[in-house]
């Protein structure tokens, strides 16, 4: 769920429904930016982000499930390919990430500093760190987990590779965004980051990933039908892997 500190009360939320909530700026009120379900999409209600006022440069984005495994490991850190339990580098295609968080009020964007961006992902075989389940225990390890805090232009910059897949889910990487969380104003934001199909397929040629017809594509998950088109990073090459920028305003 997520929280908002002191006498501003959450949004009333369902096991596994997450609502989209505004920004909360000093004593403004919450503004309900979209109702976004976790499972697929059955019912004409779930709505898409509105947008109303928004700047072309600043676009609201739908909030997501956390799902697996969000751990607070805070380490701040802008290459999260290593895992400082023992050194170790997580192989695959060199991915560069650069958020650019506003705040939007007044129908224009603000550059939003200081606000924590977490990002964690699987890595290319499919697997988190710091978890125990089933296919795997990788407990105590903290590869490609780390948050940035976003400098005086709202800009938050990852090194890390483009993630692997694991069985039920579209390749995605999970971020979140906090602010403030020292004060009576704390906000967070919770979501994830897709790929494009057919470049995933290209990359998935290549070693150390995978690429067979087990692998759930955007069209058939759930979570991704629910606003996952507005949070599809489109990547260019760079001089090593690739670089993809995502703009996102917290309304």
């Amino acid at each position: 769920m997520k929280k908002y500190l002191g006498k501003h009360r959450t949004i009333a939320s369902m096991v596994k429904r997450r609502e989209v909530l505004g920004f909360l700026g000093g004593t403004a009120a919450v503004s309900l930016m979209g109702c976004f379900r976790e499972q697929p999409a059955s019912s004409a209600s779930t709505k898409s982000s509105m947008q109303v006022g928004v700047t072309p440069s600043c676009v609201i984005r739908p909030e997501q499930t956390e799902g697996p495994y969000f751990v607070d490991e805070r380490l701040n850190r802008s290459d999260i390919r290593s895992d400082p339990s023992d050194g170790s580098v997580k192989t695959g295609v060199p991915l560069q990430l650069v958020f650019q968080v506003s705040q939007v009020s007044t129908g224009t964007c603000t550059p939003l500093s200081n606000a924590i961006v977490d990002i964690w992902h699987c890595d290319a075989e499919g697997v988190y760190s710091d978890v125990s389940e089933g296919r795997f225990n990788t407990t105590g390890k903290k590869f490609l987990r780390g948050y940035q805090v976003t400098d005086a232009s709202g800009m938050a910059r990852f090194m890390t590779i483009y993630p692997g897949w694991y069985s039920g889910r579209a390749v995605h990487i999970h971020f979140k965004i906090r602010t403030n969380s020292a004060s009576q104003q704390g906000y967070e934001f919770t979501s994830q980051l897709y790929f494009d199909d057919t470049l995933t397929n290209r990359i998935y040629e290549q070693p150390p990933y995978r690429n067979d017809s087990q692998r759930t594509l955007n069209s058939q998950d759930g979570i991704f039908r629910n606003g996952g088109d507005q949070l599809t990073l489109q990547l260019a090459q760079a001089a090593e892997g690739y670089i993809g920028h995502f703009t996102i305003g917290l309304g």
